[in-house]
Order: structure tokens, then sequence, then C-alpha cells
């Protein structure tokens, strides 16, 4: 894996980690989860397994994520979004003759699903590991009444939720949040879309994955008594092979 930073679109330069041989037909863009990093145990295992069948991966760091050098005041959903271009343009750029598509895990399909919706983009194909495509209401629902006294009096709180370090997150990235919708936002036709979801998911409920998926047209596989971490014994393998098999057919 060779790593490398870009300069982004916002000021700050965007730590990435890359497989690219030079020969790739498809190139993978891989976005993280929140709390998570370009490095995630999920991120290098279908790096592994798609460079086997020749595809190419490029994986990088959201704001305030991972390596990335700028704090949680960066952590807004157009700083994500232009990230996502700016590694798109990268990636292209290194291998113009690619076809460019998206893997992304919960967070990171939700920014992806933003991007399709509202950006130009060059990918036709995303796959989403356990997206949540209900952010703005797992955040609405997920935070105490004593974190919104937070947020009202300075303006930020801190969340350590067993992520690689704790963030920080500012009103304002509650404000984007509610002013993304993805069930208001996407259309049928943005992208093909394939979507995997653990039926024990708690973090985000396989409820919200079953509507968006029939209301969108994404083929949906649920894996029977996984979380959102899809760790349960043959989790792992199952993604990896619903992952291989939709960005291997044309």
């Amino acid at each position: 894996m060779k790593k490398e930073t870009i300069c982004g679109l916002n000021g700050y330069h965007i730590p990435c980690v890359n497989n690219l041989r030079g020969d790739e037909r498809t190139a993978v863009i891989i976005s993280h989860g929140f709390g998570s990093s370009k490095e995630s145990p999920t991120a290098q295992a279908i790096s592994a397994a798609l460079s086997e069948h020749g595809i190419g991966t490029y994986s990088f760091d959201f704001p305030a994520h991972g390596d990335s050098p700028v704090t949680g005041d960066l952590l807004r959903i157009a700083n994500c979004l232009n990230d996502l271009a700016a590694v798109e343009a990268h990636v292209h750029k290194l291998r113009p003759a690619a076809e460019i598509a998206y893997f992304s895990s919960s967070f990171g399909a939700y920014i992806n699903l933003i991007y399709l919706a509202t950006r130009p983009h060059l990918g036709k194909k995303s796959f989403l590991r356990c997206a949540a495509v209900d952010m703005p209401g797992l955040f609405r629902n997920g935070t105490s009444p004593e974190q919104y006294a937070q947020l009202r009096e300075q303006g930020y709180i801190i969340l350590d939720l067993n992520y690689l370090h704790p963030l920080k997150i500012t009103r304002e990235f509650y404000d984007d949040l509610g002013d993304h919708d993805l069930f208001q936002l996407c259309r049928p036709d943005m992208a093909e879309l394939a979507m995997v979801h653990g039926d024990a998911d708690e973090t985000a409920p396989v409820e919200a994955a079953r509507r968006f998926a029939e209301r969108f047209g994404a083929g949906l596989t649920e894996i029977h008594g996984a979380d959102h971490r899809i760790m349960n014994p043959g989790g792992k393998e199952q993604v990896i092979n619903c992952a291989v098999q939709f960005f291997k057919t044309k």
C-alpha cells in the first residue's frame, strides 16, 4: 500500500493510501465510517480482496479522522464532499482509463450518497456497507439532553465511542445533518447501488436501509445476526464476496 497526501479543496491536505498498480480497469474509492479511518480493518480487507481481481482501491481520511491534520471544527458535510471530490479528481488523473466506483461504510456511505445526489461524479457504481441512511435521525436520537445543553452553551460536544480518538462535534455539524436528508435528496438514477447490512445492527438499524433500498432501487443483502461492524462468523467474508461480485459485474 502506498501512502500519500493530496491537496484538498478546503485548504488542508488529505491523507490517503492506495494499492494502484497502473493496469486497473476499475478504481474503487473507499470512504470510512464515523470515528474510523482510511486504514480500518474493513478498508484493508476489501482492498486486499479487490486487488486479487485486478481492481485498485484508494482510501482517504475525512476531516478530524485518522491522520487528518484538522480538528472537528472542520468536520462539516460540505468539507467531506469536497474531500471526496478532490480524491476522485486525483484518482482520475492517476488512472484516466479506469472506471471509478465507490465502497463506503456507515457515515462514509451517507456522504457518498449525498455526493451522488448533489455533485458531478464519475462513478456509476456504489457499494454501501451498513449505510447510515438516516444519519440525522441517528444523531438526533442518540444525543442526550446534557449534550444538547453543551451544544447550546459552548457550541460543541466531544464524542468518544470507541473511536480511534475523541471527536469534536460542533453545532454546525448538527445543522448540516438537518440539511441533508437522503430520503429527500436521493434519486434512483444516481448510480447503481448495492447494500449490505446486518439485521441486528443497533447503530444504524436495518429498517432504514430496507426503506432506502426499496425507495431507490438498491440491491440489499442482509446478514443474519450481524451488528454494525459485521464481525459475526463469516460476516466479513460475506461482505467481501458481495462487493467483489458487484464490482466485477459489468
